[in-house]
């Protein structure tokens, strides 16, 4: 039977992958769950192990031992301030921790590697991309665009597999939903905070984001649905699936016009029944709110001339709009009072409020273009999972109450 080893395992995205290769005893009877630090409770086929993918090859050889996986599931990732020192390190990371599988000659059992990387693969963060993203769209590698760490994680993988003998697939997840307290990309635990302290604060829900995004398409990815599709890329034999990349997203296409009064309602708020002032839809944000430009030229120029869009309006440069900057809301004294008595009277983790990741939530928010993503190429290859957007955002918020992040819904 195979054994699996997961790198990033009390991340987002690693902590499901776990949780469901742990689920299947019979299916995978040995199971690594690797990370830096955090311990969670596994099911007994899960063997915990500390191991610091920033050290050196060497040193990781050390401490994976005789750790022997056949499929391993990377979803390992650092945060950095700049796109170089991203590339930097979690270049660094990946290679580095192949290099040690081959130290230790683990490397020879191994059959396939799935790395977990994202949307960022289509330049999301950079402006608005060609629509919809398809895993057939070249990659930003024009010189004046700054450099893309998912990139060279791929280069890395492709070759190493090449010279090792095995096999791999890579996901592009987008906007995932999901629960690990204080992940730096956690959507559910910042929105659900700031909800609760709306409520606190005896306020209506307002939408703290783009009044155009509002209205506008996004494509989720909850974070169970993409461990599901994990674990069938990893014993899939079809040649569809080997040495290639797949967008993991729920299957649906969602807009907050349609989850904003459901996510009102489930905390037992009320949102107003105008939104946006005149000028906010214009774009131009109160002092409350912020507007931040994007590359000059986004994603979609690279592909406009060939679709008929070159030096159009719809080739402009992108910005993120808040209508309330998250990152100044959550400065205030009056929100950071009414946390503190949230926090007090419920029993509340005290310091999710400090680890939300408000500039994280504002720019998904205040993207004003639409995010919509196929998933054509995993269908045609014999994935059929399928995630209602709304339904996983709910039971996130539901997981956050019992893990004292939230307080109980009315």
């Amino acid at each position: 039977m195979p054994s699996a080893l997961v790198t990033g395992a009390t991340g987002i995205l690693g902590r499901e992958i776990v949780a469901a290769l742990g689920q299947d005893k019979q299916t995978w009877p040995t199971v690594y769950a690797l990370s830096r630090s955090q311990k969670l409770e596994w099911p007994e086929n899960v063997k915990q192990q500390q191991l610091d993918l920033t050290a050196s090859a060497q040193e990781m050889a050390k401490e994976l031992g005789n750790v022997q996986p056949e499929y391993i599931f990377f979803a390992a990732y650092l945060a950095e301030d700049s796109e170089e020192e991203a590339t930097k390190v979690n270049g660094a990371m990946l290679e580095n921790f192949l290099e040690a599988l081959k130290i230790t000659g683990a490397s020879k059992h191994v059959k396939r590697v799935i790395l977990t990387t994202g949307a960022k693969q289509y330049g999301v963060h950079l402006g608005v991309p060609k629509m919809p993203m398809e895993e057939s769209d070249r990659w930003l590698t024009d010189s004046d665009r700054p450099p893309n760490f998912y990139y060279k994680q791929q280069h890395i993988l492709a070759e190493q597999g090449r010279q090792q003998g095995w096999d791999w697939v890579v996901t592009y997840p987008n906007d995932v939903i999901g629960v690990a307290k204080g992940n730096f990309m956690n959507l559910a635990t910042s929105l659900g905070i700031y909800c609760a302290i709306t409520k606190e604060l005896g306020q209506e829900l307002m939408w703290p984001g783009s009044p155009a995004f509002y209205t506008k398409f996004d494509c989720f990815t909850y974070s169970r649905l993409h461990a599901k599709f994990n674990l069938w890329a990893a014993l899939e034999q079809s040649p569809r699936v080997s040495n290639q990349a797949f967008n993991v997203v729920n299957g649906d296409v969602e807009s907050w016009q349609n989850m904003w009064p459901k996510t009102a309602a489930k905390f037992g708020l009320k949102i107003p029944e105008r939104m946006f002032t005149p000028d906010e839809e214009s774009g131009t944000m109160s002092d409350a709110g912020s507007v931040t430009k994007l590359m000059a030229h986004p994603p979609l120029t690279e592909f406009a001339a060939e679709r008929g869009l070159k030096d159009t309006k719809y080739t402009a440069q992108s910005r993120v709009e808040q209508k309330i900057d998250l990152v100044k809301w959550s400065q205030r004294s009056d929100v950071k009072a009414a946390w503190h008595r949230l926090a007090k009277r419920e029993g509340l983790e005290q310091d999710a409020f400090e680890k939300a990741t408000w500039g994280f939530l504002g720019f998904v928010f205040g993207r004003a273009y639409d995010i919509v993503i196929s998933m054509n190429k995993a269908r045609k290859a014999g994935w059929t999972g399928h995630q209602d957007t709304w339904e996983s955002l709910s039971e996130a918020f539901d997981e956050l109450v019992g893990e004292g992040v939230l307080p109980a819904f009315p």
